[in-house]
């Protein structure tokens, strides 16, 4: 079992993949220099919590799905 508990849902993951992908990809086309690779970093690490399906400030907030295996 891993150290945490999805509490996204499936929907919620696809966003965040996209939006991250999104996000990555326009700050290394756009941007220049040391931001675009920190707004790329951003964008990546956003995408991954989709990946895992693990947000930590949604469950911070107390946000997300109940009980879900």
């Amino acid at each position: 079992m891993a150290f945490y508990r999805k509490n996204i849902g499936g929907l919620h993951q696809a966003m965040r993949i996209a939006l991250g992908a999104a996000v990555a990809g326009a700050a290394l086309i756009y941007l220049a220099g040391t931001v675009a690779w920190l707004v790329a970093l951003g964008g990546a690490g956003f995408a991954l919590t989709g990946l895992v399906g693990y947000c930590p400030m949604c469950a911070m907030a107390g946000i997300g799905r109940g009980d879900m295996s």
